[in-house]
């Protein structure tokens, strides 16, 4: 119904005209919305906002408790604000350990797929930390609060010329999410995860106190506080290694026609990062006999002639659908192309990899050109969250990181390939680095690799499709997965629903460092990380099988509508427009006036 009538008011009135009426009603279902829960929201409000500058209880003082880095005692508007909220949230978290309560951290948004548990009223709101504070091009480094989404922060640092050497792919995932979870990216095949390109932290311990980490300050801390999902203290800023950028990134796509033939090519173009003359490495494989290794060189220089594509504007392909084509047109040689440097950072946002097409097969919707121009509002990836998180897994959607060996890679993909059937696939080459001692992102757990302690190889098999639509089932293959996934030495990204048992988590993720640290910084009266991902598999199915409203979001197609539905109203849609991609200019200094 929703499609009918925004087909029916692009004809009669013309999309800019549509597009003011639906934001119209829009407005109006708001502010109505927004009267009916004024009053809640106001005590809410009063309660997080006010409590830290009203109530009795003593304030941190910042200045004679914390050595403060340099930059928090610079002028600016912005440091002091931040410095404000921070002593407010250390003064809740202070009070929450005086009290032994435990609680979870409110960010305002979210890039996991497990169902949001989060109670409002035992969190601490971190929410207002969104700002990127200062770009320092002397030093090449970036001060920035952890709910700085990636578009963003690429945004202000290309302004300078400069861009972090790791980048998400979705430009909604988080700076500080990227650094308490794990992110692992195209880039990261030369400099590992997100983390290691993080030079300092500012945290806040669960005892309330404020301190900065790096590697000479509080190291122990601060190697292992990455992957934790916030459970060893809070991070309020970070202060992240910049790289000199470059306009374009010259990328090259490899036709394999199967698993062991693109696992090949990935371990020989990775096997010296240090020296390679790639920048970026990743692959896709479409099918079991069809795939792509794409590599990708940073560059300034165009040759005469050159094709430039794009992939952000909603005239634009998706860059699945794209590669896809290039290594048809050429099965058996490369295909080169130039990519402005922001749209290749985010070449997955629209369609969210592939994931946007299970929308199109789930409505019975045609998945061509002209369909993804009209949905495009609706097929970026904050959208397509907002979609699973409202449907509450009634759709019983497989999203799944599992990192392996790449040396049982093969086998593995054989394997989801004999129970899920599910394509395509993505493969990023991982990094692992053997100057910092194990923590939970991904490694090998080959016993064989345990015993040498040298750091293997690691492949990334991104695995996002519909599963089982019996929940039973979903919840039975899933266990299964992580089972397999465990036996071939890999290990999963925990953004993810984990199925895990207690014993069985803590089986696969070591634990004694972990113990040791919560300890030692006096984070035991909050969640650990087993208590904060894993689903409680009785609790929620016994919710999908008494709830109504589940009953009601199975019949087809209401789970779909709500999603939606829910996803219009957060407003979401709008931000690709404030920010957008396609504008983004790598601009360096002797080129300003």
């Amino acid at each position: 119904m929703m499609l009918i009538c925004r087909n029916f008011l692009d004809l009669r009135f013309g999309k800019s005209l549509r597009q003011c009426i639906l934001q119209d009603l829009l407005d109006s279902r708001t502010a109505k919305s927004a009267i009916r829960r004024s009053i809640p929201i106001r005590l809410f409000s009063s309660r997080i906002h006010l409590s830290a500058s009203v109530s009795s209880r003593p304030r941190m003082n910042f200045e004679a408790t914390q050595s403060a880095p340099k930059w928090i005692h610079e002028c600016s508007i912005d440091l002091q604000n931040h410095k404000t909220a921070v002593i407010d949230i250390a003064a809740n978290v202070r009070e929450a350990s005086d009290e032994k309560r435990p609680f979870r951290i409110f960010h305002g948004s979210t890039n996991s797929t497990r169902q949001n548990v989060l109670d409002r009223s035992n969190s601490v709101d971190v929410s207002m930390l969104n700002r990127v504070l200062r770009v320092d091009t002397s030093r090449k480094v970036a001060l920035v609060e952890p709910n700085v989404p990636m578009d963003r922060l690429v945004e202000a640092t290309l302004r300078h010329g400069l861009v972090p050497a790791v980048i998400t792919e979705f430009p909604g995932i988080t700076v500080g999410g990227s650094f308490a979870g794990t992110a692992g990216e195209s880039s990261s095949f030369k400099h590992g995860f997100f983390d290691r390109i993080v030079a300092e932290a500012e945290i806040v311990l669960p005892k309330g106190e404020i301190i900065q980490a790096s590697d000479e300050k509080h190291a122990d801390l601060f190697s292992k506080i990455p992957s934790t999902m916030g459970t060893l203290g809070i991070t309020t800023a970070l202060e992240i290694r910049l790289e000199n950028a470059k306009r374009y990134v010259k990328t090259t796509y490899r036709p394999v026609k199967s698993m062991e033939e693109a696992v090949s090519i990935l371990e020989s173009v990775t096997a010296d990062p240090d020296n390679s003359s790639n920048d970026y490495i990743d692959g896709i494989m479409f099918s079991k006999t069809e795939g792509a290794v794409i590599t990708g060189r940073s560059t300034d220089d165009i040759q005469p002639g050159a094709a430039i594509q794009r992939f952000s504007r909603p005239w634009d392909p998706w860059y699945y659908v794209h590669v896809q084509d290039r290594v048809r047109q050429n099965p058996n040689s490369e295909t080169v192309e130039l990519i402005p440097i922001a749209e290749y950072l985010f070449r997955y946002d629209r369609g969210g990899f592939w994931v946007g097409r299970s929308a199109f097969h789930y409505f019975y919707f045609p998945f061509n050109r002209i369909a993804r121009w009209f949905l495009d509002d609706f097929m970026h990836t904050r959208m397509l969250y907002r979609a699973l998180h409202a449907s509450k897994n009634v759709l019983c959607y497989v999203v799944q990181d599992c990192a392996v060996p790449c040396k049982t890679a093969s086998q593995f993909v054989k394997y989801t390939d004999e129970k899920f059937g599910i394509y395509p696939l993505w493969l990023c080459p991982l990094r692992q680095m053997d100057d910092r001692p194990l923590t939970f992102h991904p490694h090998s757990c080959l016993p064989e690799d345990r015993e040498t302690g040298q750091p293997e190889q690691m492949l990334n098999i991104g695995l996002w499709g519909f599963g089982p639509k019996n929940y039973t089932s979903y919840i039975k293959e899933n266990r299964a997965l992580e089972a397999k996934l465990h036996e071939f030495g890999g290990m999963k990204w925990l953004y993810s629903q984990t199925y895990y048992t207690e014993a069985e988590f803590w089986k696969v993720y070591q634990r004694e460092w972990y113990d040791e640290l919560r300890e030692k910084y006096h984070a035991t009266h909050l969640p650990n990380v087993w208590q904060k991902v894993h689903v409680d598999m009785e609790k929620e199915a016994r919710y999908m099988e008494s709830s109504w409203w589940i009953w009601w979001m199975r019949r087809f197609p209401l789970a779909g509508l709500w999603g939606l539905w829910k996803s219009m109203l957060s407003g979401d849609w709008k931000i690709p427009r404030r920010t957008n991609i396609s504008k983004m200019e790598c601009i360096r200094s002797n080129e300003v006036d």
